[in-house]
């Protein structure tokens, strides 16, 4: 597995999958859309030939690689993107939602019976 950050984003690389894609679409497309920090490393992806800090400054996050890597890969690259506060949102969002009774409790038609 090959992982590597940039500013704000974690990309994955499962490099067992990447021994049988024909395409190497992900290098590709970092060539094209980014600065071309992905290179083939005995026909794998790699960004060994860059330090950690080189990686940072030059990354992009154009997201491109894992896009290309899904539609004309093998499905290998994936990238993590936090956002500060989502999951906090999320709770707050799925709290202000209205919620159904639990099905024990009676509701009324308002009619008497």
């Amino acid at each position: 597995m090959l992982e590597f950050a940039e500013r704000t984003i974690t990309v994955r690389i499962d490099a067992a999958a990447c021994g049988a894609c024909a395409t190497k679409a992900c290098v590709a497309a970092c060539e094209t859309y980014s600065r071309g920090i992905l290179r083939l490393d005995d026909g794998l992806p790699s960004v060994e030939h860059l330090t950690p800090h080189e990686v940072v400054r030059k990354g992009t996050e154009c997201l491109a690689c894992e896009y290309a890597c899904r539609v004309r890969g093998k499905g290998a690259l994936s990238i993590e993107v936090p956002i500060e506060g989502l999951d906090a949102y999320r709770a707050a969002q799925a709290a202000a939602l209205p919620h159904d009774p639990p099905a024990s409790e009676e509701v009324s038609d308002g009619h008497p019976d």
